[in-house]
């Protein structure tokens, strides 16, 4: 077995014939995804804004799973006319959308007081527009007369988002749509969940300021597992709900936080090293920002 092959807890060829659609797919969680997807047999088709890194991963894919059909393409999520050409452009290269994973995001440190509202209006388009769009346009165009899975990732927001407000907004307007969409396209076989991740070691830590970077390097002492998430942890969770294992489930949402939402004041979590992660992804890389003697 090569160094970069993915070990999946799933079956070979368990997406054998079918395209998935998977948004911010040139880093962290959504390459990890991708990589995952395509050692268990999907066709890929990768959006992002930055091409150089769509391009990066689907090299990437080149080398670990050897002939996977794997399509790119450069689109704002939260621009209409675009998303609506690369649903199309995606049909006209794979022929079909069997799932879409929408999870391209982001967001900024800031106060409430601070926030102001082209800022607000930049992370809501972004977390709740851009996935709206994608999953209408994925609908309308193919899954309304075929059917689908849709996995929206949203976020550990159950208790507030400080620091973030516009993010934790938007999530949960997120986790609105994933359960009203569930609802209004049952009758078409499309099954539409949502995966909040917690505090996951992804690449996209390296991209805060130094106050923000010092914070996530005490933020896993919050969870009772004490430790962060895997990016190979979320996309478990991800591909479990895009499978025919999940062909039950649908307007729900699975947690993958290490439990910090259970922790309470009223109970000191112990320092403990007993949690062992799930390291699929041979090319998972701890963010600089969390390496051992990082300032």
């Amino acid at each position: 077995m090569s160094s970069n092959t993915y070990r999946s807890i799933y079956r070979s060829g368990l997406f054998a014939g079918q395209s998935v659609v998977v948004t911010g797919g040139g880093s962290g969680i959504g390459r990890c995804t991708a990589h995952e997807l395509a050692h268990l047999g999907a066709a890929l088709a990768l959006v992002g804004r930055k091409i150089e890194k769509l391009q990066a991963v689907q090299a990437e894919i080149a080398v670990a799973a050897p002939g996977t059909r794997v399509s790119i393409h450069s689109c704002d999520i939260r621009d209409e006319p675009g998303v609506r050409q690369m649903i199309a452009d995606v049909l006209a290269a794979h022929g079909r959308i069997d799932g879409l994973v929408n999870n391209a995001g982001g967001q900024y440190p800031q106060a409430v007081r601070d926030i102001t509202l082209k800022g607000w209006d930049a992370v809501v388009r972004n977390n709740l527009h851009g996935g709206f769009l994608v999953s209408r346009e994925a609908y309308t165009q193919w899954m309304e007369a075929h059917g689908g899975a849709i996995v929206n990732i949203i976020a550990d927001m159950w208790m507030g988002m400080p620091t973030m407000a516009h993010s934790g907004a938007a999530r949960a307007g997120m986790l609105s749509f994933t359960e009203t969409a569930a609802c209004e396209w049952g009758h078409a076989g499309v099954r539409v969940n949502a995966v909040a991740p917690g505090f996951v070691a992804s690449s996209g830590f390296d991209t805060y300021g130094p106050e923000m970077k010092a914070k996530f390097r005490s933020l896993m002492k919050t969870a009772p597992l004490q430790r962060y998430g895997t990016e190979a942890e979320v996309s478990s969770a991800i591909v479990y709900l895009l499978s025919e294992g999940a062909a039950y489930i649908t307007g729900s949402f699975i947690r993958v936080d290490g439990g910090v939402p259970n922790a309470r004041q009223t109970w000191k979590l112990e320092e403990h090293s007993r949690s062992v992660p799930y390291e699929g992804f041979p090319l998972a890389r701890m963010p600089d920002c969390l390496k051992p003697g990082a300032q």
